[in-house]
């Protein structure tokens, strides 16, 4: 057991490297929660699934992912980087067209239509196709699982570096989640709508520091 606590330990250091950085998707987990924390706890197990699978992925493959992916990372950040910039756009549009909800209580409104939550696995399978167009994460477990060379081929260190990683990401999402779950709790309407629109706008900011430098044509 002993030989495979040094890879599980690699692993965990590399799911918290890769998920510890405030990016926009830590900001939409943060604001998923502070909604629903039912539907955020499913996004945080997609985001944990897509590092653990590029993890897979860059151990079994990790010379090969790194020299296919580099010569179009700069179009695969583009296309990120819209796709945030349209949930950004989005989402502060709505916040400036919906007004704070009002507080609900128990009786009150019964022939009022309840508001729609998206269900957990919709939002598992938006924040795994979100999560998977960001190159960022396949170039760094493919950088990190080439350097450890021959180390992670066997099947039991691969497998325990696998888990390190998966367990570690699982853990800093579902973190997050309780974070935003209790700030979101807290905190009034009209204050909780203000931080969707700087949330949003960090995702906006980001979008844009990710699409640069532009793909070259031709």
């Amino acid at each position: 057991m002993t030989e495979l606590l040094s890879p599980a330990l690699g692993g965990a250091a590399a799911g918290l490297g890769v998920a510890m950085p405030m990016g926009a998707m830590s900001v939409l987990l943060l604001q998923e929660a502070m909604r629903h924390r039912r539907t955020a706890i499913a996004a945080a197990a997609g985001i944990a699934t897509v590092d653990l699978a590029y993890a897979a992925l860059a151990t079994a493959l990790g010379p090969w992912v790194a020299s296919h992916i580099s010569p179009i990372e700069a179009w695969v950040r583009l296309a990120s980087a819209l796709i945030l910039l349209t949930i950004a756009i989005h989402g502060l549009t709505k916040s400036r067209r919906a007004p704070a909800p009002p507080a609900r209580s128990p009786g009150v409104g019964a022939g009022a239509a309840p508001t729609p939550r998206p269900g957990p696995a919709k939002a598992f399978a938006r924040y795994v196709g979100l999560t998977a167009v960001n190159p960022t994460t396949a170039l760094y477990f493919a950088a990190l699982t080439t350097a450890q060379g021959e180390s992670l081929r066997t099947g039991a260190a691969g497998a325990a570096f696998l888990i390190g990683v998966g367990a570690a990401s699982l853990l800093w999402q579902q973190t997050l989640v309780g974070v935003g779950a209790l700030a979101g709790a807290r905190i009034s309407d009209t204050a909780r709508v203000w931080t969707f629109r700087l949330g949003y706008g960090l995702v906006a900011a980001y979008a844009l520091k990710i699409a640069f430098p532009l793909p070259a044509l031709g």
